[in-house]
Order: C-alpha cells, then sequence, then structure tokens
C-alpha cells in the first residue's frame, strides 16, 4: 500500500508540474513523511525531484529558448540565494504551526493576479517580452529561496513569454535543472545523514513513477495549443494560490 500510494503522487504530481512547475516536491515530501521520520523524506524528495529534472531535460531540454533560459534563469539563481538569506534572518522568528504564513499569503496573491490574466481573454494579449524576463527570474528565485515556490511564479512568466507549449515547458525545464543544481550541496548534506536508513526500494519506485508522470505529460502536451496550455496553466495556479493564501499548501 505504500509503494501503491508514494508512486501515484510521484506519478500525478510529476505530470502536472510540467504546467504548474509546482506540485512534486510540495506533494511528494508529505506522502514520504507519513511512512517515515521527516528527515529521511527531506532526502528522498530531493532525490525524486533532481532526477526527474534531469529526465525532463533529457527529454526535452532541446526544445528551450536559451536567450529566455539566460535571462530569466541566471537572475533567478542569484535571487533564491538571497531568499534563503532572508529565510535564516527569519528563522528565529515564531511562526503559527497551522494555517498560512504572511510569505505564502503574499505569493498567493500574486499568483492570483497571473491566474486571473490568464483567462480573462483580454488580458492573455498582454505578454512579457525580453526585458521582463529579469525581473522575473528576480522573483521566482527570491520566492523560491524564501519559501521554495519557484517554480509556480517562473510558469506565470513563461506562459506570457510568447513561448511555443513545447518550448514553453522545456525552457522551464533547463531553469528548474540550475535551481536544482545550486541546492545540490543542500541535497547532498542531507543524503549523506540519513543515507543508512534511507528505503532505496521505494525511492527507486517514486522516481520511475515520476519519470511515468513526465511521459504522460509530455504526451498531453503533444495535443495542446497555446491557448489551452495558458487556460491550463492558469488554472493550476488559481489552485497554487487558493492553497497558499488559505493555508493548504
Amino acid at each position: 500500500m505504500t509503494y501503491l500510494f508514494v508512486a501515484a503522487v510521484a506519478l500525478v504530481a510529476s505530470g502536472l508540474t510540467l504546467y504548474s512547475g509546482f506540485g512534486l516536491g510540495t506533494l511528494l515530501l508529505p506522502a514520504f513523511a507519513l511512512f517515515m521520520p521527516v528527515e529521511q523524506a527531506v532526502a528522498m524528495t530531493a532525490v525524486v525531484h533532481l532526477l526527474n529534472s534531469l529526465f525532463k531535460l533529457a527529454l526535452v531540454g532541446k526544445r528551450a529558448d536559451w536567450k529566455v533560459v539566460l535571462r530569466f534563469g541566471l537572475p533567478a539563481i542569484v535571487a533564491s540565494l538571497l531568499g534563503a538569506w532572508v529565510l535564516t534572518l527569519l528563522s528565529g522568528a515564531d511562526s503559527p504551526p497551522r494555517g498560512p504564513s504572511a510569505v505564502k499569503v503574499v505569493i498567493g496573491v500574486v499568483l492570483l493576479v497571473f491566474a486571473v490574466a490568464e483567462l480573462v481573454p483580454y488580458l492573455r494579449k498582454l505578454e512579457f517580452g525580453p526585458k521582463w524576463m529579469p525581473l522575473g527570474g528576480v522573483l521566482s528565485g527570491f520566492f523560491g529561496g524564501l519559501a521554495g515556490m519557484q517554480g509556480a511564479v517562473r510558469s506565470a512568466f513563461l506562459a506570457r513569454a510568447g513561448l511555443t507549449p513545447q518550448a514553453f515547458v522545456a525552457t522551464g525545464v533547463v531553469i528548474a535543472c540550475l535551481i536544482d543544481v545550486s541546492r545540490l550541496g543542500v541535497y547532498s548534506q542531507r543524503l549523506l545523514a540519513v543515507r543508512e536508513s534511507l528505503d532505496f526500494w521505494l525511492l527507486a519506485v517514486a522516481v520511475l513513477a515520476a519519470f511515468a508522470g513526465v511521459l504522460l505529460g509530455t504526451w498531453v502536451l503533444k495535443k495542446l495549443t497555446v491557448n489551452t496550455l495558458r487556460t491550463v496553466v492558469g488554472v493550476l495556479l488559481c489552485v497554487v494560490a487558493l492553497g497558499l493564501i488559505t493555508g493548504v499548501l
């Protein structure tokens, strides 16, 4: 039952994250944590997330728009370090054990604005040109370092960058890999700390299920038009935004 539950979560979350840029780590971590100590759950989630990003990179990376990658990804990496530093400053403050934090509410409101813009036909005509990509990278990276929410903000900007559905997904995948690699040091420390107690069979099942989710998501991608993609992104952003504002995520 454990293997089936974790595999189902990894499959669905991996497929959705192609479009939302958000979901695999957020859903998989609590799934792992149901069956093991949280330190092990964090380490196993990190492994699945990184390997899944590399798998997606090998599968669709060649379709990435490298100009957008550089304009968006490099500022995102720098800003993620700043966000992580701010998080260390805030780490001493008391936070509510349940319910939304101030940071998540702010991110949720920002995403809700983007989501509405994706779903209102008139506002769909507005696009973020190349000059806006560094700003998107800064916002995505900062929120990623501060609260681990970089993927959804990234998708909100890339959905309005005039990319094809294939380039949208591939560009997001490359940027996500850059962020993951920049955090590799943290991942390796967690793994070394709990390596002897990891359930490698469960880890393998989660990785394979996540790979299957990517394959399923890319198959669906071939059938999407730009407008359909933006609708899908808008709906997923709404779900994420409301989840953050209400404290569910």
